[in-house]
């Protein structure tokens, strides 16, 4: 059956030391550098070999920032070249600590049913990999202020920074990794592909795959401004696009966001940027955008500064891509997808693509069979120490 892993559509072999605390990074350390690490009981997140991971990174303007995600180990002993990578990178959980869940999916403030994506996880482990799962800047255990959701740079560098901080605790991963993630993660993923190379070059990444990954997003919200009204069923895509705005205001002053906000939208975005999705959604019903935005998004500079926070590369990826897409998405609509796909084949992308006719992020079972083959074949070579 098929299986929904984005919450919208809906004996951790570390050190002794990382039962509770682990090594501590200071103020200088470089990115990746280990805070603290905790080991987790079996069961946690439906596996055996779960941790924590506390971990520095750099958010967009290169100032260092805490972070937190999960690693999960295969059973048994690692291979001698080490355990590949994947990394796993969630999709839409909104803005506020605590809201990324993969280091604290019990403390969670909303109650979240993460089986799906958890299986997912498993799948991977029990084939043989190390998965890591950051949590994103913002959404974790630290409060970093609100989210940059969809923000090109954070979300790379939270993610290769978790890869980095796992071989730095466990001496059992190799060097080589793989990016997946679903609908805002895909658009992570896609992000990390984008600037691993120069961000990491010690590392051996493998490939990226997508399923609806986010994206051309910014080139719909300039159409945006005064007198449209609250359409009933929309609360969830508002959400999103109030989750953007936060997260551009939160990093770059220079796009004025206030300036095209109502009293009322101001005090959306306020309240955004400590809010999980569920309590966004909940809190934007009845209200439209043309209750909060005072000017259209297509005047002054919000639009360039916009450009440069979200907008995915459509060229210069050195490692092969697998699309996932659903041409009956209806959260990230299809024609998005269709653009995506078109600007990669202008820019000579190496990318295969398969479509689905599910809801967002479902994978049907031919879908499921060419992730597995992706990922099997770009890992083939031998992984490195």
């Amino acid at each position: 059956m098929p299986k929904t892993f984005n919450r919208i559509a809906t004996g951790m072999a570390l050190t002794a030391a990382a039962l509770v605390t682990a090594t501590h990074a200071t103020a200088s350390a470089a990115p990746g550098a280990v805070i603290a690490t905790e080991a987790k009981p079996a069961g946690w997140h439906g596996m055996s070999r779960g941790s924590v991971i506390e971990y520095t990174t750099t958010d967009s303007a290169g100032v260092e920032r805490p972070v937190s995600g999960a690693l999960f180990l295969p059973e048994g002993d690692a291979p001698a070249t080490g355990w590949p990578v994947i990394a796993y990178d969630h999709g839409t959980l909104g803005s506020g600590t605590g809201c990324g869940g993969q280091a604290d999916p019990d403390d969670a403030p909303l109650p979240v049913n993460r089986a799906a994506e958890d299986e997912l996880i498993k799948r991977f482990v029990d084939q043989g990999y190390a998965v890591v799962a950051p949590d994103y800047l913002g959404l974790g255990r630290f409060d970093t202020g609100p989210h940059p959701y969809l923000e090109v740079r954070s979300e790379a560098t939270a993610t290769i920074d978790l890869v980095r901080a796992a071989r730095a605790a466990n001496p059992d991963l190799s060097r080589t990794w793989t990016a997946l993630g679903a609908s805002q993660g895909g658009h992570a993923a896609l992000s990390t592909a984008s600037v691993q190379q120069s961000y990491a070059p010690e590392l051996d990444f493998r490939g990226t795959a997508a399923v609806d990954p986010a994206s051309d997003v910014e080139k719909a919200l300039p159409l945006l401004g005064p007198g449209i009204p609250a359409i009933e069923g929309t609360g969830a895509i508002t959400g999103f696009i109030v989750s953007i705005l936060a997260g551009l205001r939160e990093t770059h002053p220079e796009a004025e966001v206030d300036s095209y906000l109502t009293p009322l939208g101001r005090e959306v975005l306020d309240a955004a940027g400590s809010q999980c999705i569920d309590d966004q959604v909940k809190a934007l019903n009845g209200i439209g955008f043309g209750d909060l935005l005072a000017r259209p998004l297509s005047d002054g500079p919000l639009r360039g500064a916009l450009n440069e926070y979200m907008t995915l590369p459509t060229s210069g990826y050195d490692k092969p891509i697998l699309l996932l897409v659903n041409a009956t998405d209806a959260v990230v609509p299809s024609p998005l997808h269709a653009a995506l796909i078109a600007q990669f084949a202008a820019g000579n992308v190496d990318f295969d693509t398969v479509v689905g006719f599910g809801q967002h992020t479902t994978l049907d079972d031919n879908m499921w069979s060419a992730l597995d083959a992706f990922i099997e074949r770009v890992n083939v070579a031998e992984p490195q120490r």
